[in-house]
């Protein structure tokens, strides 16, 4: 989420303080500079089409912002597959993703400066009428002071400021009289309570009727917060401060940037996930610039081009040297450990780091943002959305994907800071696979696996206030905009708040005390607004070559620098770490290098081999470092083979009039019948059977004849209830939960377990919905009687021939892939439910519990029972398939193994897929060692 005005863009450092209208100025002709330079070597995309594309965005918003009006409005959310609204407490708590939800109407505030950036100034006066009318910030509701601050605060904010701006105008808003900004106020006092602690960091909870820590808060007990939670206030709460000229608010954000500044790691610079409020102490000490990070390094840069403070650009300099120093691995940007910057302390990333590109377009540091931008393209292009977390090489890690623009920004900034029209063809993508997998009758619904096309009911406000702002800006010239976006900048949550805010209220000064806490590197401060030869050296396909070497990063090769390698090491003639793919037990030399690392294998009186790392124990602090990711790899790798053990989710897609494909349900497998992963999948109309449980023989076979038959779950097995309606003549089956109001959205998804006898009789396939789930299709039959859907193991292309509207019929290359299996960290693959014989669960969903290790150990346990897990294993050691290392380093590894990675354990060693079975595959017991020493 980065700051929208393009001519930013380019601007890199300014080491003295200047008038806005100069900065501003001089980096929209580096800007303009930088488009003329692309344009002399690439072909333009013509303004007619980006026009079309343009008028699609405006059509897109207009069916979301349309159905949230209509099915959901005064309610926070638009539920898009249910068609109504979220009412906190009315739906299945989602835990601390309904924090955002305060009862205060949320997407209609966040949509609001959208309305006018595109150009829907009526509906943006309308709007205003309605906040002011409906509104009311005194629920008694406990609510996020981080997404209350950047989603309503900044709302109201960017809706007064373009409010003033429409009644500088003339023609509309005359009657408006700051009821926003009154309102903004409003709101900014009942957050402050939440600072009310000796840090000055604030509560990351606050109830807006009765504050912090008062009985009937029901909050106030919090001791943690993460970094962005803490540090993605201060544009807001300054620009309160500078449009009422009560500086309390700016003085309360400053102090809590204050307070993370002099809490990072001094060594390296970098800071943790989470902070005690209290006390300062790290919680999380793992850093990088996605989830519980990112927000704060570009309010520090923000911080400077709003308020022109020196302090933040000099802090976010120093910070932005770590991040290159450390987290950087082009294309990659990896987590570390605070102290020891030099070990990864994960082998994931996740989403929100999309942003990150943006910002670098900021910073001026064009390069890096394109590598990165141009690798998380090619997952995009793999899955068609960008998927929560994903590996290091490129695999699903969590499925997820809730429409989050932070990759459109970032192809935002870099059209603006390039005019490369590659990156309208990158926005055209966008559009084509947001109509194509993700519209639904009612809007927009968040994709629940990216792998099988599932969705899930929900349209986050973000999406309204962010995504078709940037992808409409994208395509916009500038005199389709009605007012200049370069006179403004953008907040996380794409709000715009004006630049002259930085001359307004100046009624705080601040000594500049960031040289107090660290010598900082000259090099950093070198441009005001770098020359656009030296981004791009006298070359229009400069972009290009940086891109190209990354397109087949995903599918066939790996980019280097996905592991920090000892590179000195081994042109020296030192072996390479010991991988864990390569490990075997009953070879001394492997236990000898395990030793040397800390390793310690022991047997225990179970049966099972337990692996344990002791750091301090390891020959020295590089070993210890190569011990630290042999562990890290092999909890990885059993993960991944616990993974292989289970069948991923299935899909149920409605493709009669009127959803035509467009509502993709997650189903439960069945561990019988047709397996859709290997045969076709199945399409017919569905009908209720009769009983409607299934457990005896219908008496409607003619009404489930050559039909999906659904049945209700309960009172016999589920292999009797296939029986019965295959016996019926029904060509295939869905089991609806009888537990009213279950979700997949809230509970781990079944595999539905045979009977215990044979069951190849069973040839019809068979799914498992929860009562939500289900509910769609019973209430679609009410509606529309005939009720067609498609059965198979991902969702398919929508039948262009039954919509009035075209959709692209092609899909990527990866499409033609098989699913990849649900990321979970079940500890067990069927878990059998007490209560009831017929079912066995999968958990879905990856749980982020980390055991705490007092002994700075890492401890892992097998079990002798499986299998060889080598045989026919496809590796998720990061170099299986590439050589990103030197020739020779590849070479010498490939002389000093004596056997296949396909290697037998033996009869008295325990195999790798269950080493490690009692974690879960995050590694955050390593990344929060309590004592953080090697």
């Amino acid at each position: 989420m980065s700051e929208a005005g393009g001519g930013r863009g380019c601007g890199s450092s300014v080491p003295q303080r200047a008038p806005w209208s100069l900065v501003a100025a001089t980096a929209a002709f580096c800007l303009v500079s930088a488009t003329s330079v692309w344009t002399a070597g690439a072909a333009p995309m013509s303004r007619e089409e980006r026009q079309k594309l343009g008028n699609q965005v405006l059509e897109m918003f207009d069916h979301a912002y349309g159905n949230y009006m209509e099915h959901a409005y005064p309610a926070d959310e638009l539920m898009p597959l249910t068609c109504r609204g979220r009412v906190r407490g009315q739906e299945p708590s989602r835990g601390d993703v309904d924090d955002a939800l305060g009862k205060f109407s949320l997407t209609l505030i966040d949509s609001l400066d959208t309305l006018v950036v595109l150009n829907k100034t009526k509906e943006f006066e309308d709007a205003v009428r309605k906040v002011l009318r409906d509104v009311n910030l005194d629920n008694d509701v406990v609510v996020s002071v981080f997404e209350t601050n950047i989603r309503v605060l900044g709302g109201l904010l960017g809706g007064h400021s373009l409010a003033i701006m429409l009644k500088e105008k003339g023609e509309y808003m005359q009657w408006y009289n700051d009821e926003l900004l009154q309102m903004a106020k409003q709101l900014g006092y009942k957050l402050l309570p939440a600072f009310n602690t000796t840090s000055g960091l604030p509560y990351p909870r606050i109830n807006l009727k009765f504050g912090v820590r008062k009985p009937e808060a029901r909050t106030g007990t919090e001791t943690d917060t993460c970094t962005a939670c803490a540090g993605t206030l201060i544009l807001e709460f300054a620009a309160l401060s500078r449009f009422t000229g009560a500086t309390i608010f700016e003085e309360y954000a400053r102090k809590a940037l204050d307070f993370l500044w002099e809490k990072r790691q001094r060594s390296s610079n970098l800071v943790g996930v989470t902070i005690n409020i209290h006390t300062g102490d790290w919680v999380r000490k793992d850093s990088g610039v996605g989830a519980g990070i990112d927000s704060y390094y570009e309010y520090l840069l923000k911080a400077y081009v709003l308020l022109g403070d020196d302090s933040f650009l000099e802090r976010f300099n120093t910070h932005y040297d770590a991040i290159m120093r450390y987290i950087s691995q082009p294309p990659l940007l990896l987590d570390v450990h605070i102290h020891k910057p030099m070990l990864n302390a994960r082998t994931w990333m996740d989403a929100l780091l999309a942003f990150f590109p943006g910002l670098q377009v900021l910073k001026g540091d064009i390069r890096p943002a394109i590598e990165t931008h141009e690798m998380l393209y090619q997952v995009i292009k793999k899955h068609n959305f960008l998927p929560e977390a994903f590996t290091t090489d490129f695999r699903v890690h969590w499925a997820q994907h809730p429409l989050r623009p932070e990759f459109a920004e970032s192809t935002y900034f870099l059209y603006k800071a390039t005019g490369d029209p590659y990156y309208l063809e990158v926005g055209k993508t966008l559009i084509e696979n947001l109509n194509k997998y993700a519209r639904v009758p009612c809007g927009f619904a968040a994709m629940k696996d990216v792998r099988t096309g599932s969705h899930e009911d929900r349209m986050d406000s973000f999406f309204l206030a962010e995504m078709f702002k940037y992808l409409y800006l994208l395509f916009a010239d500038k005199e389709d905009i009605i007012f200049d976006i370069e006179d403004y900048i953008f907040t996380t949550e794409a709000h715009l708040l004006p630049l002259w805010l930085s001359t307004t209220n100046q009624s705080i000064s601040k000594k500049n005390t960031t040289s107090e806490y660290t010598e900082l590197d000259d090099s950093n401060f070198d441009w005001t607004c770098p020359n656009t030869q030296i981004l791009f050296p006298n070359d229009p396909l400069y972009a290009q070559s940086i891109r190209e070497p990354l397109k087949n990063v995903v599918d066939k090769s790996c980019p280097r620098g996905i592991i920090r390698v000892r590179e000195e090491s081994f042109r020296s003639g030192a072996k390479p770490p010991l991988r864990a793919r390569d490990f075997m037990a009953t070879n001394p030399e492997h236990l000898e290098i395990l030793k040397k690392m800390g390793v310690s294998l022991i047997h225990l009186k179970d049966g099972r081999v337990q692996l344990v790392q002791h750091a301090i124990q390891a020959a020295s602090s590089i070993d210890a470092e190569d011990g630290l990711r042999f562990m890290q790899e092999m909890i990885e790798l059993s993960s991944q083979q616990q993974k292989e053990q289970q069948l991923p989710p299935r899909a149920v897609q409605i493709v009669s009039h009127p959803f035509f494909g467009r509502v993709v349900l997650t189903a439960g497998p069945a561990q019988f019948g047709l397996d859709l992963s290997k045969h076709k999948e199945t399409r017919g109309f569905v009908a209720s059977s009769k009983p409607y449980n299934g457990c005896s023989e219908l008496t409607n076979p003619e009404a489930v004849m050559g039909k999906i038959a659904l049945i209700q779950r309960g009172q016999c097995m589920f292999a009797e209830k296939a029986r019965n309606i295959q016996n019926a003549g029904a060509i295939g089956g869905i089991v609806i939960d009888d537990n009213e109001g279950s979700s997949s959205d809230t509970a781990p998804l079944f595999q539905m377990a045979g009977d215990g006898k044979d069951t190849d009789d069973i040839k019809i396939p068979m799914l498992f919905l929860f009562s939500k789930e289900g509910s769609i299709i019973l209430d679609a039959i009410r509606e529309y009687e005939e009720v067609e859907v498609l059965l198979s193991d991902k969702a398919k292309d929508r039948d262009p021939e039954m919509e009035n509207e075209e959709q692209p019929s092609s899909e990527n290359d990866s499409q033609n892939q098989s699913a990849e299996q649900i990321t979970s960290s079940s500890q067990e693959v069927d878990l059998v439910d007490q209560e009831s014989p017929e079912e066995s669960f999968l958990n879905s969903q990856p749980e982020s519990s980390s055991p705490a290790d007092t002994d700075n150990a890492a401890s892992v346990s097998a079990s002798e029972q499986n299998s060889n897990p080598m045989e026919n294993h496809e590796t998720t050691s990061l170099d299986g398939e590439c050589t990103d290392l030197d020739n020779q380093l590849q070479e010498q590894s490939e002389t000093e193994e004596d056997s296949s990675p396909n290697v037998s354990w033996g009869k008295k060693v325990q195999p790798i897929d269950s080493i490690l079975a009692d974690w879960n595959e995050d590694i955050e017991a390593f990344e929060m060692m309590e004592k953080d020493e090697l």
